[in-house]
């Protein structure tokens, strides 16, 4: 009769418990980079939408005699970021994508000349940075 000994079965699950220390955080950190192109994404889209706006109409702000509201004026959500405008002048905007859930900690900007930050992310990520999104752990602009 052929089987496995104790120590056999042991030393099997040692490796999967090995393998599975390194891959659940692995995995994680994946998925978490997923969730963050939520947020740059609609930040893109809004700038766009912003500069259409203010190519049609001369200022960021809604025009009321038009009426044309500004893509700033209302807030949004895109996957698990919120999605609003923290500044918005006829001349200037600042857009933001703040997290929730399990992208909590993590905020972007952008503003009305294209200038991206990062003003806010989890400490284990890095520190906040302008000049670009971070989108991976331990990177910096």
């Amino acid at each position: 009769m052929g089987g496995f000994t104790l120590l056999e079965l042991m030393v099997v699950v040692a490796i999967v418990g090995i393998l599975a220390a390194v891959a659940v955080p692995a995995y994680t950190d994946y998925v978490m980079r997923g969730h963050l192109v939520d947020g740059s994404n609609a930040l893109s889209s809004l700038r766009v939408r912003m500069e259409q706006h203010y190519q049609d109409h001369r200022t960021y702000e809604t025009v009321s005699a038009i009426p044309a509201t500004s893509p700033c004026e209302n807030s949004s959500t895109a996957g698990l970021f919120t999605i609003s405008c923290t500044t918005l002048t006829a001349s200037t905007w600042v857009a933001e994508a703040q997290g929730s859930g399990a992208v909590s900690g993590f905020t972007y900007t952008i503003d009305q000349d294209g200038v991206m930050a990062t003003t806010a992310l989890p400490t284990s990520w890095g520190t906040a940075a302008t000049g670009c999104w971070i989108q991976r752990k331990g990177t910096s602009c």
